[in-house]
Parts: C-alpha cells; structure tokens; sequence
C-alpha cells in the first residue's frame, strides 16, 4: 500500500503555497514572537512536512504536520496529509479521525473518500469502508486510481471477495483498463480461482503487451500455472526491454530464489541479489522485496542484513507468516534466542488464525505479502 500512497501525495500536497518564510527573529533587532511569527513557523513545519510525506517518510512527516494542524492556513493540506500519513504507517483510527473532519470541494471529497475508503479497511470495517468508496466512484466515476488503490488496500488486509467488487465497478466504467485486470487476476488467483485469474492477467498483458503492466501480469498468469521458467523468461525479457518497474524486479528475483530450492547456482543468486537490491532502492514500502532480499542475505550468511530487511518487512506487513519464518531462521543462526521465541509464538498465531480463517471458509490474510498496483 505504501507504494501506492506515495504516487497519490503529489498533487495534492503541492497546494500549500511554496514561498520562502522569514525567521522569528532579526539577530540585529531581537523581539519577542508574534502571532504572525507563529504563523510563519507552523507554514514551515507544514513545507517539511509535505516534502517528507512526498518522499514517502510518513512516521517523520506526522510531527511536522500536527505542528501545523490547528495554525497553519491551509487546513485541507494539513487534514489530508496527516491522514495519508497515518494510512502509511498503519495507524488506521488516527487516519480517519483527521479525514473524517475535513470539508472540501466535491473533487476534493473525491480524493478523500478513497484514502478514507482504504483506512477503513485497514481497520476492517468494509461496510463503511465501501460507502466510502461509493462515494468516491460517485465523484470520479472514471478514476482508475481509485479503483486501484482502494482493491490493493483489500488485497493487503485479505478482503478479496471486496477487492474483486471494487475492480468489477471500475471495469463496467473502464473495460480496457490492463491495470484494473492485472489487480483482479491478483486477488482472484488469492481465492484459488486460478482460471479466471488467468483468464485476467491474459487480458492485461494484452491490452498493454510491451508495459509494466503487461509483463508483470504475463508473469502472474506463468506463475499461476507453476511454469517458472516461462515466469523467468518472461520476467527477463520485460527487464531487458528496459521496465524496470520493483514489482517486475521483485517477481524475477523470487523466482530465481524458487528455482534454487533444488539447485541454486551462483550466477542465479547474484542476479537475484541484485534485482532485489534494486527493488529494495526503488521503493523500500514493498515488503515483497523486502523479504525476498532477506532470503538471498540467508542464503549468504548475512545474518545481520537479513535481520534488517526482514525486521522492516515485519513492520511493513506484520500478519505474513513469511516474514516470522524467515526470522527465525535468521534469529536461531544469530544465537538471538529471545527474539526467536517471540517470533515462534507470533508464527504459531498466525498459522492458527490461518487454520481457523480455512475451516470457517471466510475471507482473511493469506501469508502472501500483498503486491501494490502498478503506477
């Protein structure tokens, strides 16, 4: 989701005026601060604030941003970027108490239904969450971003059967849309429906064949099948055409790492080494990357960046099962028992709620770290 929020702040952010703000004081004419001097500082606080959030560094941007809250003129800017920033690190009430009490324009409302739409997944309240985004669609009926947006946010928190009604409602407005087809082959292929998901990302990579989106769904639909190979040559060929999109990265490093459970040679590891690295640069919110590069760090014997890549995908996506196994792979090799044990007891957690979500036959977070739309 964070890659997500971070191609949604721009535009939205820039309208706070960009002007250069005088200091409180003159070192020749020292004076007591005024009104307007606070003003002055909290309008500084709301440019940093903005500059951090465009960057993607919502946890640094919040105290920037509740400095200008309440002072600063720009009230829509503040409101919205605090609220994007709580949705990016999670903190989902927080994010709908500063969008619920913002009034804007009707565009404006648009925008602010869809973060509002996503918080409200993130706490898993999907009957709002879905008025939300009714609202939104109402708006901007022809937005592909929202529908891509708010169907991630399902994809992440595993509300599959809802992210597939979302992307059903953008493709009666946008039937040609590749992106919209490659989201709901995605969270298809999570509900084990495997034809239609190939079915979907068929039609992806054709409607946008030499795309990111095309290469990444021609991917998807090997993949579904178990064809690795194809998966990789498919992969490779988009890379060398020059789409270097992290999600692309990301997938041909897997699955080089996949092929080496039986065998995995040097050169395979190297390339996944540095496909991975690279994803992990691109955009450091993609927890997939994350924990794939953690793997190639194992593998190495790297035990302490494996640690750090894992322990930052732990926070990115913490119901992963996949993130708790590899750290205690990492954590039992480091001679780190203490923290072995409490990933064990968070491992064993999840596997039971995992258990109890398949025997009750309802919807829930299936381990699998969730992949952002494309931009």
């Amino acid at each position: 989701m964070k890659a997500a929020l971070v191609a949604l702040t721009f535009g939205l952010v820039s309208a706070a005026q960009q002007r250069p703000l005088p200091s409180h004081t003159d070192a020749n004419n020292p004076r007591p601060p005024t009104a307007n001097d606070d003003q002055q500082e909290a309008e500084r606080e709301l440019q940093v604030g903005i500059e951090l959030t465009r960057h993607g560094s919502f946890q640094a941007a919040i105290p920037h941003l509740k400095l200008a809250d309440g002072v600063a003129t720009e009230i829509f800017v503040v409101k919205f970027n605090l609220g994007l920033c709580y949705l990016g690190v999670r903190q989902f009430q927080n994010a709908i108490r500063e969008l619920e009490s913002i009034h804007a324009n009707q565009q404006q409302m648009a925008t602010v239904k869809n973060i509002l739409a996503q918080a409200y997944i993130g706490e898993h309240q999907q009957d709002k969450a879905f008025k939300a985004f009714e609202a939104a669609a109402a708006i901007t009926p022809r937005d592909e971003r929202l529908y891509a947006l708010v169907s991630d946010a399902c994809l992440d928190e595993g509300f599959y059967r809802l992210g597939i009604t979302v992307t059903d409602a953008g493709l009666r407005n946008l039937p040609n849309s590749a992106r919209l087809f490659l989201q709901r082959g995605l969270l298809r292929s999570r509900l084990e429906e495997i034809a239609p998901a190939k079915q979907d990302f068929g039609r992806a990579a054709q409607l946008a064949p030499d795309s990111d989106v095309g290469y990444i769904a021609a991917v998807e639909d090997a993949l579904s099948s178990g064809d690795i190979d194809t998966a990789i040559q498919k992969a490779r060929e988009g890379v060398h055409k020059g789409h270097s999109h992290y999600m692309l990265l990301t997938m041909l490093g897997e699955a080089l790492l996949r092929t080496g459970i039986t065998a995995t040679t040097p050169a395979e590891l190297a390339e996944a080494q540095g496909l991975l690295e690279r994803a992990v640069s691109m955009q450091p919110g993609y927890a997939s990357a994350q924990i794939s590069l953690g793997k190639v760090y194992l593998i190495e014997d790297r035990l302490e960046d494996a640690i750090g890549h894992l322990e930052t995908a732990r926070h990115l996506d913490p119901s992963n099962p996949a993130v708790y196994a590899n750290l205690a792979t990492a954590y039992r090799r480091n001679k780190q028992f203490d923290q072995l044990r409490e990933v064990l007891a968070m491992l064993h957690e999840l596997n039971g709620q995992e258990a109890a979500r398949i025997g009750s036959a309802t919807e829930g977070h299936n381990g699998i770290a969730a992949a952002p739309p494309v931009q």
